[in-house]
This record gives C-alpha cells, structure tokens and sequence, in this order.
C-alpha cells in the first residue's frame, strides 16, 4: 500500500511542492534580506518560522513537541540536535519557539538567496576544513548570544543514515566552555522517513521533537570535553530510548 500511495505523491511532489519550494525559498530569502536593513534580525527571524511550517504543512509533514518546558526564553542556550534530514531545519525553524543562530558549514553560504539571508540575519558560517578559521568564527559569535539568542549546532556535522547516531565533533561543546552558557539537548525523530538523507525520496509523514533539560557545563574544559560530549549524546539518544517504548 506504501509503494502505491509513493507513486501517487509523485506528481504533487514535483508539479507542486517543488515549484512552491523553490519559489518560497527565494521570496522569503529576499524579504529576510531586505528587512534585516530596517527592523531587529529576531523579528526577521520569524520570516523563517513561516516559511518552515508553510513548507511543512504542505509536504505535509506534522510536527510532536515535548518538553517546552525545559526552555526559560530569557536565557541563552547552545542548542545541540541530532541530524537526520534537511527536514531538520523545517522542524527547528518552525516549531522550538526560541531565536537562535545556526551554525553551518561554509559551503551552505553559496545556496542562492537562502545563503544570503542566513548571512544577513547573522547565522554563524564555519569553515570545516580550517579548524583555525572555524575557532575564529565561532569566537566571532559570542557577541550575539545575548537576552536569549542561541547558537544551535548539528555535533554529528552531517545527517546520520539511521537512527544511529554519528560520531560528533566538539565545536558545539567547545563554544559552551569557552562562553558558559548550558547546552540544551534535542532529540529529532522522523525526519529521516519524510526525506532520508542523499535522497529526493520525500513522501509525508509524522515527526516528534523532544526538548531535554538543559545541561550546566560548570566544571568542564578541554581537559574533561569528551564526558561532556559523551553525556550530551547520551541524553539525545534517550529520546529514541523513551519514543520507541511508546510504540
């Protein structure tokens, strides 16, 4: 029944979503650019809150959200996420309801309008092949990480091919030391049946977002870093643990 109703999406997904993806990217990638010049970049930031949701109810992909709880809008957060999908970025956009700034990697900078935009707004651009130019932008961004502005990090640094996730690196990790501000853990599921990564295989579905108590980093360094790591992606991973004992 699956693989009939996957030949029926079909000439929805590319006589209809994709031309609307296409043209919304570059319309609101426009507008977020041309009103960074004239109003605050968080107020600007809600450009891609409706873009994301548009685009996901359109797929249609519907969005669970757990543990809103755990985030206090006043404080400044570096946001770690595991990563399963482009999908990812629709899910943290439009529904984790706080500002924030990505932090991607540099080749992103060259998607048209959407690259601009992100630049704009001020998203934080790392060089991944320069570990010393990548320290020096994300030093560079310390300012901005005021009055509730995070800074949200895929650690994994691409999309996991299963629900396994991959190794990650220690960016995310070292900017929270060096700023001291608490890591908030996100778990995304789902995703990655909506659009698995290196394909064009999207088809609707159902995703859940599960927003874990954030964790202090008083008391890591360099020194003691992997525990860090290693705690945080332990946390991440219990929300796999929690959502398939619910099945």
């Amino acid at each position: 029944m699956k693989k009939i109703l996957y030949i029926l999406y079909q000439p929805y997904k590319w006589l209809v979503f994709a031309p609307i993806l296409a043209i919304s990217t570059l319309f609101f990638g426009f507008l977020a650019t041309l009103l960074t010049f004239f109003i605050n970049p968080k107020i600007v930031s809600l450009i891609g809150v409706i873009w994301s949701r548009m685009c996901s109810y359109l797929t249609p992909m519907f969005v669970k959200v757990t543990g809103r709880e755990n985030i206090d809008r006043n404080q400044s957060y570096i946001i770690a996420s595991n990563h399963q999908s482009h999908y990812d970025v629709f899910v943290l956009y439009g529904w984790l309801g706080i500002d924030f700034k990505w932090v991607m990697k540099q080749e992103l900078r060259k998607i048209p309008a959407l690259g601009i935009a992100c630049d704009k707004i001020g998203h934080i651009y790392i060089d991944r092949s320069h570990p010393e130019a990548a320290i020096a932008s994300l030093n560079a961004a310390r300012d901005r990480l005021v009055n509730g502005t995070s800074a949200l990090f895929f650690p994994e640094g691409t999309r996991s091919r299963s629900d396994e996730m991959g190794e990650f690196k220690k960016g995310a990790f070292k900017m929270a030391i060096t700023v001291n501000l608490p890591i908030l853990p996100i778990t995304i599921i789902g995703t990655r049946k909506v659009l698995p990564a290196d394909t064009l295989n999207l088809f609707p579905g159902r995703t859940k977002m599960i927003i874990h108590k954030p964790v202090d980093v008083s008391g890591y360094s360099d020194d003691n870093i992997h525990e860090l790591m290693e705690k945080v992606k332990n946390i991440i991973k219990s929300g796999f643990d929690m959502h398939y004992s619910d099945q």
